[in-house]
């Protein structure tokens, strides 16, 4: 019995995922990171997963970047504008 299933048996939790629900889970996950799914070739799940945190940090700075630049725009218009009524729009 593999590691994953005694800890889970042993902290009263009854939902199990088999190995192949993994191995599926890996796979769709390396298809939905780019720097993944360009490699016709088979990753680690130890890999993807990596890889998948790296995206998902990137995202992250990505918005903030994105909110800050945002934030930088709005503060040079005239929030009565057309322009700033769009820009409200966009963020609802």
């Amino acid at each position: 019995m593999s590691s994953r299933r005694s800890r889970s048996r042993q902290s009263g939790v009854s939902t199990e995922i088999s190995d192949a629900q993994i191995n599926d889970l890996v796979t769709k996950l390396q298809q939905l990171i780019p720097e993944l799914a360009r490699r016709s070739n088979k990753v680690s799940a130890a890999k993807v997963l990596q890889e998948t945190c790296n995206y998902i940090k990137n995202l992250h700075r990505e918005v903030d970047d994105l909110s800050d630049r945002l934030s930088q725009l709005l503060d040079t218009i005239d929030p009565n504008s057309a322009q700033a009524a769009i820009i409200r729009s966009l963020l609802m």
